[in-house]
């Protein structure tokens, strides 16, 4: 069952429609049986909803059997555990879901460490006396009884141990991580990530321009693990064209969790050190420019706000005809800057050709900014499509 909260405060995000909740839990392998809707000016220090709300929800559960419940806003540790005394059943949030997901799909050695570390910040928060075994141990050589280290305070420090070991070896991973980049930079070979909110098509378009096999499917953070492939585009005046190298991020989403975006900062840091961002954004989605903004919001926290982009709007073959954009390729004005903006469709391709061209044409300038168009006798192709 699902719960969403509107607290209609300045900065508080609400989905009216909980469909990306929907989608997390699908995800998740969970099926939803009920959505609950919730007004208040402020959370309820103990139960979030209040306590009128929190009967309505307990009746819901019980009428339609439901195994658990998810909050689309982040609970409190005291507010997770009253709702599952409350409900009877285990209640999570949307930040437990998502490091759900991410626990599943990551694969590689450093996904893991990444989701772990993440996982282990969360439950560190999480110790306010849950589970029945959290009581004050009885201790002392030779003695029947006195204070002894409370179970808690022994699970938290344990944690915290886990804690500094999944920090050193996530250090090591991002020192090999730079010694490749460092490998890159010496070759002068132009990075180009990708970047946008999840599901947007990420994999699917790096699949379509490198030929690669990497997994892609229809659902919320389908990958996670970060992928780096060569790339090669056509010269945009004829001559033999070039290779750069593309890497695939992460997908941003809604209230991303802080801790989640500092836990995944070695796979972020790809999108970084980009000469180059590509901006995928779902042309279909009715929230596009909500989720342009989410990830705009998470560029700026990771510090690559201010790196070249081209926005890449995608699924234009769901798009109805009267919606489908007469050029393939325009530019649109973002923050007092001409961003090119090329559609495409990177289940049947259209659109690819057009958009390896843009990128030919923006590492050439790259190269030579001030070659065009004096010593290539024509002008920038990317600087027409400007104009």
């Amino acid at each position: 069952m699902l719960v969403g909260v509107d607290l209609g405060g300045p900065g508080s995000s609400f989905d009216p429609t909980l469909d990306e909740l929907a989608q997390l839990a699908a995800s998740a392998g969970d099926d939803v049986v009920a959505r609950v809707f919730a007004r208040r000016k402020a959370p309820d220090a103990a139960l979030f909803v209040g306590s009128g709300k929190a009967d309505e929800i307990k009746a819901v559960v019980q009428a339609h059997d439901a195994q658990g419940v998810i909050f689309d806003q982040a609970l409190s540790p005291a507010q997770q555990r009253n709702l599952e005394r409350h409900l009877g059943v285990p209640v999570s949030d949307r930040t437990a879901l998502i490091l759900e997901i991410f626990a599943d799909r990551a694969k590689s050695h450093e996904g893991k460490l990444q989701v772990e570390l993440a996982r282990l910040q969360y439950l560190s928060t999480r110790l306010v006396r849950r589970w029945t075994h959290l009581e004050r141990q009885q201790g002392g050589i030779g003695t029947r009884g006195g204070p002894g280290e409370a179970q808690i305070e022994l699970d938290r420090r344990m944690i915290g141990e886990r804690i500094r070991s999944v920090k050193s070896r996530l250090d090591r991973v991002k020192r090999q991580r730079q010694t490749q980049r460092r490998a890159r930079e010496r070759s002068g070979t132009f990075r180009v990530a990708l970047v946008g909110y999840t599901n947007a098509g990420k994999s699917t378009l790096f699949n379509g321009l490198t030929k690669a096999r990497s997994y892609a499917a229809d659902q919320l953070f389908a990958t996670l693990d970060p992928t780096v492939r060569a790339l090669y585009l056509p010269a945009p005046d004829g001559s033999p064209g070039r290779k750069v190298s593309l890497s695939d991020t992460v997908g941003f989403i809604r209230d991303l969790p802080h801790k989640l975006v500092e836990a995944f900062q070695a796979t972020l840091q790809e999108a970084v050190d980009a000469d180059l961002l590509l901006h995928v954004v779902d042309a279909a989605s009715p929230n596009r420019d909500e989720q342009i903004a989410e990830v705009e919001r998470v560029l700026a926290e990771i510090g690559a706000h201010d790196i070249a982009q081209v926005l890449v709007f995608n699924k234009v073959d769901r798009l109805d005809a009267g919606q489908r954009p007469r050029r393939w390729v325009d530019t649109v004005e973002r923050d007092g800057v001409r961003t090119p903006r090329v559609f495409v469709s990177a289940i049947d391709g259209t659109g690819l050709p057009e958009l390896r061209q843009t990128l030919a044409a923006m590492a050439a300038d790259a190269e030579a900014p001030d070659a065009w168009p004096a010593a290539r006798g024509t002008e920038s192709p990317y600087r027409s499509v400007q104009a």
